[in-house]
């Protein structure tokens, strides 16, 4: 379970630090207004990529990227993908974790800010991961869109909508939403489908 993978990625450096930091990790995925990227999205993450069929370059930046990339989420800021990498590298430079594991975390956090293709592999499955929902089952698609509206619940529909038809347009655009042979052929049709008909009923 992730929880378990974190501490263990945490401990090699401070195991003093590892609950604290999990803790303050459940916190902040538990705080109010988070009805999509709250800890089932982490769970979600980690059970799409602990199994798959590839050889990772650093599994354990992986983890610690899946639990920081959405620890700051504030739906009236752009930057948040940039301040949950600050905090990250913060946390890690904290307990003298390494370099490399230091920055491979912080590539794979702002890999999520665009979703585009990567040179780092690991980055191409964390994302794709991230974006499997869009190729999800309609009625799971149709619960996620419902809980990014109430995380944007502050907008009117008038501003939310438009906002949304261009994140909409700009996936449809992708020439390849999802980077990985593996999440491309298990979900980029169904993604397609999704996105298509949620554009459609906002247009």
């Amino acid at each position: 379970m992730l929880k378990q993978r974190f501490i263990e990625v945490i401990s090699e450096y401070d195991s003093s630090a590892a609950e604290t930091y999990w803790n303050e990790i459940e916190t902040a995925y538990s705080s109010p207004g988070r009805y999509y990227h709250n800890q089932k999205h982490l769970r979600d993450l980690f059970a799409q990529l602990h199994h798959i069929p590839y050889e990772w370059n650093n599994f354990s930046a992986v983890i610690l990227a899946i639990a920081y990339h959405d620890i700051v989420y504030d739906p009236l800021q752009n930057d948040n993908e940039e301040k949950s990498a600050i905090l990250a590298k913060d946390r890690l430079l904290a307990i003298g974790a390494s370099p490399d594991l230091t920055a491979q975390c912080l590539t794979h956090i702002m890999s999520t800010k665009n979703h585009e293709s990567s040179i780092n592999e690991d980055s191409n499955y964390f994302t794709d991961a991230d974006l499997s929902i869009l190729g999800s089952a309609p009625e799971t698609y149709k619960t996620y869109s419902q809980q990014i509206r109430q995380e944007y619940s502050i907008y009117p529909d008038v501003i939310y909508n438009a906002g949304r038809v261009n994140v909409l347009k700009h996936f449809l655009s992708m020439p390849r939403i999802f980077k990985t042979n593996l999440f491309f052929d298990k979900y980029a049709a169904a993604a397609h489908i999704n996105l298509q008909s949620e554009l459609t009923s906002l247009s």
